[in-house]
């Protein structure tokens, strides 16, 4: 997978739809056949997709006007139609309608040092055939913030950081009460908050009030005056929780931890989640690491190690059950930059990570 950089630094939300839209446009038209091959796949009608994406668009218009315009210009400077870039966003929306979930997400790691930013990485698990590329995308809103961040192409956002020293990272989640409709969708939850949010308690509040159909955890991290803080909001049709570090760290795969919400918990007591976050509170102190390269061995485990936080596909099974850790990403909230590496940690070297 190669990671595309782009650059729309127009504080108009159409316009800068329409440009990341064009930059994107070969991106966008893969992603249309791969999701709707992989909606087929687990059990989504074909005829029911264009209603879907419409509801998308009318839930990002109704909870954010800019967002709503932003995606309509995506649609222009594409090509397609509004509703294909609203299936895009509601992807995770659209697998709950139909209850689908899988073996192999992503994985979380913050660690609160005593003074500076939050030390930070996780990985990005999803389908080893989606997203051959895609993009990284740097903008400014209409007061002037920087954001940056990473994205599948015609979705507006999933992790990333901006200039007032707030962060997001993004983990799936999946609650018995998901997948009534098409809500607000997570990824463009993830993106407000990266456009609005200018302290933690702005990106808890921004995160909250949106209604969701899908779950997701949004790790939310924060730099100000030389200290850094961190919370998790769990988002899900049954409600919303926050989560709060504990020793000094924060840690989360893609299962709930609010007790409530656990009640409508859909991972089987059998998932590797369970596991992979008991390795992460086990590798803090490499998890801890100050330099990138040197964090990542932290979340190389595999499953011979006890749980696969480096994930690879397993070409047995069919393609819609298939999940490999495409990107490993760290947040540089002091120096207001995203690190990739393109794939798995294992694979990562000194020179294989970029900046942006």
């Amino acid at each position: 997978m190669t990671v595309r950089r782009l650059t729309a630094d127009t504080p108009d939300p159409w316009a800068r739809g329409k440009i990341v839209g064009a930059a994107g446009a070969d991106g966008i038209a893969l992603n249309v056949r791969f999701y709707r091959r992989l909606f087929e796949a687990v059990g989504v009608r074909p005829d029911d997709l264009p209603g879907l994406g419409d509801a998308a668009v009318e839930a990002v218009d109704r909870w954010s006007p800019d967002l709503g315009s932003e995606l309509r210009g995506l649609a222009e400077g594409s090509g397609r139609p509004p509703w294909e870039l609203g299936m895009l966003n509601a992807r995770t929306e659209i697998l709950a309608t139909v209850g689908a979930t899988g073996e192999g997400e992503c994985s979380t790691s913050v660690v609160l040092p005593p003074r500076g930013a939050p030390i930070t990485l996780q990985t990005w698990d999803w389908h080893d055939e989606s997203n051959p590329d895609t993009q990284v995308v740097r903008h400014v809103t209409e007061d002037g913030t920087r954001v940056r961040y990473f994205s599948e192409f015609g979705m507006l956002g999933k992790i990333g950081l901006n200039g007032a020293g707030l962060g997001v990272h993004f983990n799936i989640l999946h609650h018995a009460a998901d997948g009534d409709g098409v809500g607000v969708p997570v990824h463009a939850v993830a993106r407000e908050v990266l456009d609005r949010a200018r302290d933690l308690d702005e990106a808890v509040a921004i995160a909250c009030s949106a209604r969701v159909s899908a779950s997701t955890v949004l790790t939310l991290v924060s730099h100000r005056d030389g200290a850094g803080d961190a919370a998790c909001v769990e988002l899900s049709a049954g409600g919303s929780a926050v989560i709060r570090p504990r020793n000094g760290s924060l840690t989360h795969t893609n299962h709930f931890l609010d007790l409530e919400l656990a009640r409508g918990e859909m991972a089987p007591p059998t998932s590797d989640s369970y596991p992979r976050l008991d390795l992460l509170d086990g590798n803090r102190e490499r998890l801890a690491a100050p330099g990138v390269p040197e964090r990542a061995l932290g979340i190389t485990a595999h499953a011979e190690d006890g749980a696969p936080l480096c994930c690879h596909a397993d070409p047995a099974l069919p393609f819609h059950r298939r999940w490999q850790t495409l990107l490993t990403a760290a947040l540089d909230l002091e120096a207001g930059v995203l690190w990739f590496h393109e794939g798995t940690p294992c694979t990562a070297t000194a020179s294989s990570w970029q900046v942006f």
